[in-house]
């Protein structure tokens, strides 16, 4: 609809914030009741700049399950979230979060994911992580799976391949929805679902003995099983709890052809498609087109059951939400690696700044990608990810002066208002790691996004004491101003 007047900044009820994982901050990994989880048997990474979090076998898994330790496996224990968490969203509430993405681990809530009765230890401590959320006036943004699954389902019946696990998740997304009607607002279903294509982290499914192609058609298998589940999931909230929201989450990275050359042009629409193909099933409720010549180029056959297809369609989501932390570029002479679920271009972009990791600094793409994906669904967006993973350095008088994340948050920031500015309906913003946590790919905790410092190291000692970085006093100012005062 036309109109003479365009929003010139955030909306009043603009959800600032920022975001989290079980499996990366929790810990208390064997109290209380809690199974072993897929997420605990990874092993952290030796080369802090190379991903780890797909190599399991079931050699290294009865391994991990050997050692009861967390000496090699750092997700086990997190920062201590599950014994600090009064503290820590005390410091969130200090910075003025409207809301506080976390997820909820599946094997709290049942250890072994088939269970027939939940582990009641485990509801309540979500009940009083979103007690406490509500007492300081922050919304709770759940995600319902977020890289991580009840081990036993792996060992029984090779996670998410098998189609029993779609069974199991409903069960667990109707035990949340009933027990949490009317504290949780807003719910996502699988965190960064097309990163399921990359092997164990999301599929949860072993497949280090077979040939890609194998891999291929059992990654896609999966992630059919993660789309049906999905829409069960999103009926079963409408009809539990009609006055929440339930929406998907993409792993987004804008991508640009290295050059004008055509042939650049099409591989960079190919990636594009590959990377809104999950979307286009959840938004859209049902498979789009270009992904039957995909599948049938690269030898992959989906087994639906005959209703599938109808469950998908009535099970779209409410909203979008996406991670946003760079861009890259592709080079069609040149094949694509892997990383983290995404195909990505091996170029670099000549006009765009690193981080310590390597990772390609480009505000202008998170509005190119909010333009985007606006245009493409026309649903509210939710940016639950965006941040700077760096070497921080805390002074022998506690301080953080990280100014560096202070400016690439502020870029980002700034985009985020051109994009509503274009018509862009975005509904909240949380930055990754609000407090410093354990990494997902490499289970090290010196790389840190946090407005927050933890006290501890690689090897998992430390105070764990919490200090404020420069950045958590500029981000209260970002947030009391709805995003006006950047300074």
């Amino acid at each position: 609809m036309y109109k003479n007047e365009i929003p010139m900044t955030f909306p009043k009820n603009f959800l600032w914030g920022g975001a989290t994982a079980a499996n990366q901050m929790e810990g208390a990994w064997n109290e209380d009741g809690k199974g072993l989880t897929t997420a605990e048997v990874v092993k952290k990474s030796q080369n802090p700049l190379e991903m780890s979090a797909n190599d399991v076998s079931m050699n290294t898994i009865k391994v991990a399950m050997s050692d009861m330790t967390d000496k090699m496996y750092p997700k086990r224990r997190g920062i201590d979230f599950y014994h600090h968490y009064q503290e820590d969203i005390k410091l969130f509430a200090e910075m003025g979060f409207k809301a506080f993405r976390l997820s909820i681990a599946w094997a709290r809530i049942f250890p072994n994911g088939d269970d027939k009765e939940p582990n009641e230890a485990g509801l309540k401590f979500y009940d009083h992580i979103f007690d406490e959320c509500h007492r300081y006036g922050i919304e709770p943004v759940v995600t319902i799976s977020h890289y991580e699954m009840p081990l036993n389902l792996t060992l029984k019946q090779n996670g998410w391949f098998s189609r029993k696990t779609i069974a199991n998740f409903t069960h667990y997304t109707e035990t949340l929805f009933k027990r949490y009607q009317g504290k949780v607002k807003y719910w996502m279903t699988f965190n960064e679902i097309n990163a399921i294509t990359g092997g164990f982290t999301a599929t949860g499914s072993v497949d280090d003995q077979l040939s890609l192609n194998q891999q291929s058609q059992l990654r896609y298998q999966a992630v059919h099983h993660q789309f049906v589940a999905s829409a069960l999931a999103v009926e079963q909230c409408h009809k539990i709890d009609p006055k929440a929201k339930i929406g998907c989450m993409l792993a987004r990275m804008e991508t640009y052809p290295k050059t004008p050359n055509p042939i650049d042009v099409r591989a960079n629409q190919l990636q594009d498609q590959l990377n809104l193909f999950f979307t286009d099933v959840q938004v859209r409720g049902e498979y789009p087109e270009f992904m039957n010549r995909y599948f049938l180029e690269n030898n992959i056959k989906i087994d639906m059951d005959p209703e599938d297809e109808k469950i998908i369609k009535h099970g779209v989501v409410d909203y979008l939400a996406f991670s946003y932390y760079m861009s890259s570029v592709v080079d069609a002479t040149q094949k694509p690696e892997k990383f983290n679920g995404e195909l990505l271009g091996d170029g670099k972009n000549p006009y765009l700044e690193t981080s310590d990791w390597g990772w390609q600094i480009d505000p202008i793409g998170l509005r190119i990608t909010l333009n985007e994906l606006w245009d493409r669904y026309r649903i509210p967006l939710f940016v639950v990810e965006n941040g700077l993973g760096a070497k921080d350095k805390l002074t022998s008088d506690h301080k953080v002066h990280d100014q560096y994340r202070i400016d690439y948050l502020k870029k980002h920031i700034i985009q985020m208002k051109e994009a509503i500015k274009d018509g862009v309906n975005l509904m909240g913003y949380t930055t990754w790691g609000p407090i410093d946590l354990i990494s997902a790919g490499t289970s090290e905790m010196s790389k840190r996004y946090g407005f927050i410092y933890v006290d501890q190291d690689d090897e998992g000692n430390g105070s764990l004491k919490r200090y404020r970085k420069d950045s958590f006093y500029w981000y209260q100012k970002v947030i009391a101003s709805n995003g006006e005062d950047l300074s």
